[in-house]
């Protein structure tokens, strides 16, 4: 039999462990509920103003209107030329980042040592930590003298130089996420590839590609949705010209630039020019949040499972 302080100590300790099992999953209930909340707090606040700014300005003249010029007179208020610039921005990004960042995953996947390996994947993701502010500096002071020694025609502002950037930022995204898809591919099927006399090559893009393709396409769509919601560096080197154009040496200017243009604090609270930061930002993230379902669904319809 144990002594009496022994057994105590114990049973105190006993307890103890009975408390903290009882209050960590209450903790981590709060800690989940505490994001859910402002997630559901977010939306209310953008659904609320964006229904009062639609009770002013029909809905079908801000979805289908060309021109956007909510605080100069005349005033209008169609979204297109954001949404139009918006979108080249991220499809230029799309250009640069999907090809350099899954061609450094198949090099990482399959053709780097361990040791190199492990430099450069970390050495990318720092990119991933660099302020999008500088990222928009850096457009401006290099990319851009770059663009308009080749495209004489080029402004100051434009979104290429922009889009690029964009793209650059989100490299480390494509890269590491591709990279893990292909990391998970069981190396048996490279194995099978490789005794049917396959090169390293075609088994990269034959064999591990379209085993890893839920992955990259998810890396893909995730890629976009984060090009589309960059704020720094197209307001900084993309310009503030809502232009509904298809050229990207003119200055656009995206849903994101606009929403920090009027969010300076010279706009009135409760005005209809106030209400265009909802309307846009709801713009946004219906968007975004379209995209995420469907990265979601391209994962679920092409995964492989082994």
């Amino acid at each position: 039999m144990q002594p009496d302080g022994q057994r105590g100590k114990y049973d105190f300790k006993n307890k103890r462990i009975d408390v903290m099992n009882r209050m960590m999953p209450v903790l981590l209930f709060l800690c989940a509920s505490i994001s859910i909340l402002t997630t559901i707090g977010i939306v209310i606040t953008l659904i609320t103003e964006t229904y009062q700014f639609f009770q002013k300005i029909p809905f079908l003249d801000f979805i289908f209107g060309t021109k956007w010029s909510p605080l100069i007179t005349p005033k209008s208020f169609g979204v297109l030329p954001l949404l139009n610039g918006t979108l080249m921005i991220t499809l230029i990004a799309c250009l640069v980042a999907i090809p350099l960042g899954l061609a450094s995953a198949i090099y990482l996947s399959e053709y780097a040592p361990k040791r190199v390996r492990s430099a450069i994947k970390p050495t990318l993701e720092v990119l991933a930590g660099v302020p999008t502010i500088v990222y928009g500096y850096f457009a401006l002071s290099f990319i851009t003298p770059i663009i308009r020694d080749i495209f004489p025609g080029a402004g100051v502002y434009n979104a290429l130089s922009a889009g690029i950037v964009v793209g650059i930022m989100i490299i480390p995204m494509v890269c590491s996420l591709s990279e893990d898809a292909m990391s998970s591919v069981p190396r048996s099927l490279r194995d099978g590839a490789y005794a049917l006399g396959a090169t390293r090559l075609e088994v990269a893009l034959k064999i591990v590609v379209p085993a890893a393709f839920s992955g990259i396409v998810a890396s893909a769509v995730l890629a976009f949705s984060r090009a589309i919601g960059e704020t720094m560096i197209v307001t900084v080197a993309a310009g503030a010209t809502p232009t509904l154009t298809a050229n990207p040496l003119d200055s656009i200017q995206t849903m994101t630039a606009y929403i920090v243009q009027v969010s300076l604090g010279d706009t009135p609270h409760g005005t209809v020019e106030y209400g265009t930061i909802f309307a846009v930002g709801m713009t946004l993230f219906v968007i975004t949040f379209l995209l995420n379902i469907l990265a979601q669904y391209v994962a679920r319809k092409f995964r492989e499972e082994y």
